[in-house]
């Protein structure tokens, strides 16, 4: 089983480095300091009880045709929502009918986006971990939590729960799988919205602004409910999980706003039209 990662930041090199752990055959995508780090040193996971690395072989995306005869099995993308499409053209020549794609980028349209590229199997996917790059080469997770979320079509979804069981990473294959999403983003639209607006962490928002969290959540869940998703129980599960993670935790939109990186306001602020979310949102527009 050949697998690509596109993406060795928080989710893809946690990923990346536990396949490989796992004995798994993975060929990493990134770029700059970070690439040149991993392909001197490997890659470094720093845990709050441990720290390993992981020798991973790791290319630019254009550094691929040739590579080898054929294509790869499993194509993860864990790139931001708006590199998607640029980093599937890279890839394109190592992917045929029997690939499964599959993306953990932020939003909930990744995976029609990949149907419309493609003919390949494509499955719904998003995933639940706190990390990010520390430093390049070295990624930092907090926490224990960890969940990858996939489903769609059988066989792919079996060959890759294969593949998470293997590296003894946590898993789920909702039979719901776009609803599933939904429960996820309502989380991180929500809060990676708040916290880029605040320029503060999901503790101090749900300190601070627990109500205007509150009044964002009911907007999002009734953006999904006009979408025939019902989520409205999530808007209490994410004012808990707010409570109750690290207090200095930063979403990764926040992180981007304070590196003056580009940023994922079009998927996780503008795809939901509502009155409050769209306020939030022409002020970060302002801010970019």
């Amino acid at each position: 089983m050949r697998v690509a990662v596109v993406g060795l930041g928080g989710v893809g090199g946690y990923i990346a480095a536990s396949f490989v752990k796992a004995g798994i055959d993975v060929v990493g995508f990134a770029r700059g300091e970070h690439l040149k780090e991993i392909q001197a040193h490997g890659i470094k996971i720093v845990e709050d009880e441990q720290t390993w690395s992981e020798r991973i072989d790791t290319r630019e995306e254009d550094d691929l045709d040739g590579y080898f005869e054929g294509a790869f099995d499993v194509v993860m993308f864990c790139v931001k929502s708006y590199d998607l499409v640029d980093s599937f053209e890279h890839i394109r020549s190592h992917i045929d009918e029997n690939t499964t794609l599959l993306s953990f980028s932020n939003g909930v349209n990744n995976a029609q986006t990949l149907r419309e590229l493609s003919t390949c199997h494509v499955l719904d996917a998003c995933v639940y971990i706190l990390s990010h790059i520390e430093s390049p080469g070295v990624i930092r997770k907090k926490g224990k939590v960890f969940a990858a979320v996939f489903g769609g079509e059988k066989e792919p979804t079996q060959k890759l729960a294969a593949l998470f069981e293997k590296a003894e990473l946590r898993f789920k294959t909702p039979s719901d799988i776009e609803t599933a999403i939904w429960k996820k983003y309502i989380f991180i639209s929500a809060f990676a919205t708040l916290t880029s607006y605040y320029n503060n962490s999901i503790g101090f928002v749900y300190e601070h602004h627990k109500d205007e969290a509150e009044e964002l959540l009911k907007e999002i869940a009734g953006f999904a409910k006009s979408r025939g998703i019902k989520i409205e129980d999530e808007v209490a599960k994410a004012l808990q999980v707010a409570s109750n993670v690290p207090y200095d935790s930063k979403t990764s939109m926040l992180k981007d706003f304070e590196g003056k990186k580009r940023v994922e306001l079009e998927s996780l602020s503008a795809y939901v039209k509502t009155p409050l979310m769209s306020r939030l949102y022409e002020e970060l527009k302002s801010r970019v």
